[in-house]
Parts: C-alpha cells; sequence; structure tokens
C-alpha cells in the first residue's frame, strides 16, 4: 500500500511538471504569434482570439469590452498591452466546478489539479495556485491582488474569514454553496462598501452540530454544477457591468438569494435580501472591523463553535477496528449498533449491526428501554457502537449510558475508534466508504 502511494504522488508531481512545461511553451507560442503578427495588424486583440472569443463578442451588453474586462487572459505581455489601451483583465481566485477533477488526478493537489484541466482548454493564461489553507494570517496578502472573489468553499469558518476579508480589501464578494440536493447563491458587497456582507445574511453561524459536510451528508453532482455555472455567470456580469468599481456615487443594487432545489418540480426560486446590517461587525461604517482587529484577534473556529475532536469516552470503553475483528471471529455476543444515516448504511455495513440512526437518540424520552433494542439479548452482552468516523458513535454510546442500559457498569458500552474508515483502512479495503 505504502509503494502504491508512493506512486501515485510521483505521477501526480510529474504530471503537474508536464502540465506547467506545456502552459510555458503555450505562452511562448502565443507570444511568438503575436512578434509575427502583420504589421498592419490594427485590431485590439489577436487573430485567434477573435476566434476564440467571438461567440462571447457579439453577445449583447457584453461585447469587446466584456472580453477585456473577463477573466480570460493573463499572460504578462498581453497584460502589458491592455493597460496601454487603457483597459485591464480582472483577476478572480478559485474555481467553482468540480467538473475540473478526474479520476487520472487522484492524488494531485486539488490547486494543481484544477489548473491542469483549465489548461487544456486555455493554455495561454497564467494561472496562479496558492497551495496553503486561507488564514487570518495570510487572507490579506493572497485576496489583495485579485479584483474580485469567489467563495466556493463549504464550511462556515471560511465563508466568514473570506467575507470579512472581501469587506476590508473592499471586494465584491459571490458566494455559492450546495449540499445534497439543494443549493444558493447570492452577490456580496456589491458595490464595494454599499452591499451588505455574509455576516449581515448570516449574523449567527448554524449550530455546529449542524454542519455537516458532503462526504457525510452526500450530494448531487448536477447541483453542484448547477451552481458553479451560475457563480461563474454572476462574476462575469460583475466584471463587464462594472460591477467592481466603487465610489461615493456607487448605488448598491438590489441583494437577491437564488435558491436551488433540485428535487423540486420548480427547482428555482429568489428572496429578496435586505441591505447592510446595522451594527455588523465586519461592515459597519463605524466601528467596525479593521484588518489589525481581523489578523490578532478573531477565532473563526471558535466564532463558529468549531471544538476539538469529540472525547466523550474513556480509552477503555473504546476498541480498534482489528479488536472489534476478533470479537466477530471469536462469535462472542454482543450487538453492534450502526448509527449513519439509512442510506449510508443500505450502501455497506458490518455484519450482523442494526441500524438506529444517531438522531433517534436524541429522540428518545424516559427511561423505558428503546424499542429497536432486541429483547433476547442477555443483560451482560456488550453494546459497541459504528459510525462513519468515531464521532456520532461517542454521542449514541453515551447516551446509551444515560438511558441505564450500562446497568450500573456491569455492562460494556463502547465504540470503535475511527468508525466504517478505520475497519476499512485497517481490515476490509473492499468496503465502500461513503
Amino acid at each position: 500500500m505504502d509503494n502504491i502511494d508512493h506512486l501515485r504522488r510521483e505521477i501526480a508531481k510529474r504530471e503537474a511538471e508536464l502540465e506547467e512545461l506545456k502552459s510555458q511553451l503555450a505562452v511562448a507560442e502565443s507570444e511568438e504569434r503575436q512578434d509575427s503578427a502583420p504589421a498592419e495588424w490594427n485590431w485590439p486583440l489577436l487573430p485567434e482570439e477573435y476566434d476564440r472569443y467571438s461567440r462571447q463578442m457579439i453577445v449583447p451588453r457584453f461585447g469587446l469590452q466584456g472580453v477585456y474586462r473577463a477573466p480570460l487572459r493573463f499572460s504578462s505581455r498581453q497584460e502589458s498591452d491592455m493597460w496601454e489601451k487603457g483597459s485591464r483583465s480582472s483577476k478572480v481566485p478559485g474555481c467553482c466546478l468540480q467538473v475540473a477533477h478526474s479520476t487520472a488526478r487522484v492524488g494531485m493537489s486539488k490547486v494543481h489539479s484544477a489548473i491542469s484541466y483549465l489548461r487544456e482548454l486555455n493554455p495561454s493564461i497564467t494561472y496562479k495556485a496558492h497551495e496553503t489553507h486561507l488564514s487570518t494570517h495570510n487572507a490579506r496578502e493572497i485576496v489583495s491582488s485579485y479584483d474580485l472573489v469567489l467563495d466556493c468553499t463549504d464550511h462556515p469558518t471560511s465563508r466568514y474569514l473570506i467575507s470579512d476579508i472581501c469587506i476590508l480589501l473592499r471586494k465584491p464578494l459571490v458566494s455559492a454553496s450546495a449540499f445534497q440536493s439543494s443549493g444558493q447563491l447570492i452577490v456580496l458587497n456589491s458595490p464595494p462598501g454599499k452591499g451588505p456582507c455574509y455576516r449581515c445574511v448570516f449574523p449567527k453561524p448554524p449550530p455546529p452540530e449542524s454542519v455537516v459536510g458532503c462526504g457525510e451528508g452526500g450530494i448531487i453532482g448536477p447541483v453542484v454544477g448547477a451552481m458553479g455555472v451560475l457563480q461563474a455567470l454572476e462574476a462575469i456580469k460583475l466584471i463587464t457591468r462594472g460591477g467592481l468599481e466603487e465610489g461615493d456615487d456607487a448605488e448598491p443594487r438590489p441583494t437577491m438569494m437564488l435558491l436551488l432545489t433540485g428535487m423540486a418540480d420548480a427547482p428555482f426560486r429568489s428572496v429578496r435580501m435586505k441591505g447592510k446590517r446595522e451594527g455588523c461587525l465586519a461592515c459597519a461604517e463605524e466601528g467596525g472591523l479593521t484588518l489589525a482587529e481581523m489578523e490578532s484577534s478573531l477565532d473563526y473556529a471558535q466564532f463558529c463553535g468549531v471544538s476539538k475532536p469529540v472525547e466523550l469516552l474513556q480509552p477503555e470503553e473504546r476498541i480498534s477496528a482489528e479488536e472489534y475483528k476478533r470479537i466477530l471471529e471469536e462469535e462472542a455476543e454482543h450487538l453492534l449498533i450502526d448509527v449513519r444515516e439509512k442510506e449510508h448504511f443500505d450502501l455497506c455495513h458490518l455484519k450482523g449491526s442494526i441500524n438506529v440512526p444517531v438522531q433517534r437518540f436524541a429522540s428518545h424520552r424516559g427511561d423505558d428501554p428503546p424499542a429497536w433494542l432486541p429483547a433476547n439479548l442477555p443483560g451482560d452482552s456488550p453494546i459497541y457502537v459504528v459510525c462513519r468516523v468515531g464521532n456520532d458513535s461517542q454521542v449514541a454510546a453515551r447516551k446509551l449510558k444515560d438511558m441505564g442500559l450500562d446497568r450500573g457498569g456491569s455492562r460494556l458500552i463502547g465504540d470503535i475508534k475511527g468508525g466504517m474508515k478505520a475497519w476499512r483502512d485497517a481490515v476490509d479495503p473492499t468496503l465502500p466508504f461513503v
């Protein structure tokens, strides 16, 4: 297994190097074509660029100026030419489409995988990779070099940080999210300093226990694609319609949130949002957040209630996947409760386990044994709990103890450390981990 992982990393490294060479070649060829262009060529774009962008340039209210403003051309020579003509290229960080990744690039970092995909679409652009997590310490340096930001992240801590730095650096923000079969899209801080921020729309973060990633809650691929395409469209609208400009005379635009309910007969609806919220921590005109405060004293994990990994059980109450394998092999009497959702359980589960989603533990009231507990379970037989990665199982085990099912300590109630992921990694690599 280690050798396979090593080979994957080496392949990903070589592919990234090859893509970089291809990009350099494309830029060199583009510059050579530009140098060899006919002396009498007086049009603002190169001949091949008219071929590439012609369908965009003939769109009403987009035209040639839209191509100038849009984030299409970033090679150093082209950029300097555009400055001389009185225009500029807009710079936008982020990639809002999961289709940028492929099976062939498994093992490559997502940022380099996305760049590899984009270079295949247009190798003449210079792409900049920020291979790091955005934090209060590097947000200013990264975001300051761009004109517009697209938030494609999936956690509240990142969303509040991105919104705050966009407010402080006066950058419009296009924020989109997708989960299961739903999505939402909103344009914030547009025009800069006039539109609401993420904190205006969501003053309080969601309860941490309600934040579930796509890896656990699931996601329908077309929902991500739809939200990504719409996010890109909003970015183009901002760039081509002057939405990046700021000033005292800039009028705030109505802030609309687009909601997608993918499985509904009428999947799209829009909700008009209020403008800037009075007294907002980030964007209040007086007493608002400063860069120094953000970089020195804001803790986004604490603000969103993100805590350390769940530690509700004692070490002796937790067993490894290998230890549970031995229990199965010895056919020792016990009960295994799988607390994942039914959809996860139906896809794969361990032999002999019963499915009781963790929400049912929270809803149980009273001292009576729950209806799902097998009536023929001997009083001293251990009860083990398993979940996806070992967090919900501890919550459920603790609840079972609170119900008195440990019989004053005479019955062991514990969980499998690391959950189904640990079972796949240590015992059965053929298990589909979902």
